[in-house]
């Protein structure tokens, strides 16, 4: 247990710590920009998908 608080002790102490939060915010954004590129993707999808589908079923 004392070595696990010494390292957490080190790891705020060092400076790889800010930059480790640089990058979880980075990764953060990213994630957050592929999940609304994914969501208009699915979107543009649905609609072509309905369409094909209104275009089928309108022929029968």
């Amino acid at each position: 247990m004392r070595q696990f608080i010494s390292a957490v002790k080190d790891f705020m102490v060092a400076e790889d710590g800010p930059t480790a939060v640089e990058y979880a915010v980075m990764l953060a954004l990213i994630i957050v920009v592929c999940i609304v590129v994914i969501g208009q993707l699915g979107t543009n999808a649905r609609a072509t998908f309905q369409t094909v589908a209104n275009s089928i079923g309108g022929a029968s």
